[in-house]
């Protein structure tokens, strides 16, 4: 398997982790189903969402794979008035990533990170590698220090 730029950064932080694959599939690239595939407590595999703000400005928000954005809690932890979810067709030239592979690491740019808090209750989570059917397995503090991100409260 080839390294993606998610796995070099922490390779460059000497973050330890480690990788779990599985096949696509097109008709379903729900977090739920990759979680399923792995053998993977849905819980604790993080989807990376982004969002821009009332000011135009975005912030990316990781919340379990099983649980929903909750946009007032997330307008809240990033000190604006409001958020919404970027068009899908954003996100590449935003980001660098695909929709089902978009990683918290590695994003084009550095903009504000917010995990959801309950990440802090399991000693590793799941976040995508920056490729579909590639995930990474973390710790949470060390991953919230390499993207400057912060805990808070932000799904339903």
């Amino acid at each position: 398997m080839t390294k993606t730029n998610a796995m070099r950064l922490l390779d460059a932080a000497q973050i330890p982790y480690s990788v779990g694959e599985y096949e696509v599939d097109e008709d379903d690239l729900s977090g739920t189903h990759a979680a399923d595939l792995l053998g993977i407590d849905p819980d604790r595999m993080f989807k990376t969402l982004v969002c821009r703000d009332e000011r135009g400005e975005h912030e990316v928000f990781c919340i379990p794979v099983s649980c929903e954005l909750d946009l007032k809690k997330c307008a809240s932890a990033a000190g604006v008035k409001r958020v919404e979810m970027i068009h899908v067709k954003e996100l590449f030239p935003l980001t660098g990533y695909i929709r089902g592979g978009c990683s918290p690491v590695g994003m084009k740019k550095k903009f504000p990170t917010f995990i959801d808090e309950c990440a802090q209750l399991f000693e590793t989570i799941h976040v995508s590698a920056g490729q579909r059917g590639v995930q990474l397995c973390v710790n949470p503090d060390e991953l919230c220090a390499l993207v400057g991100a912060e805990y808070a409260d932000l799904i339903r």
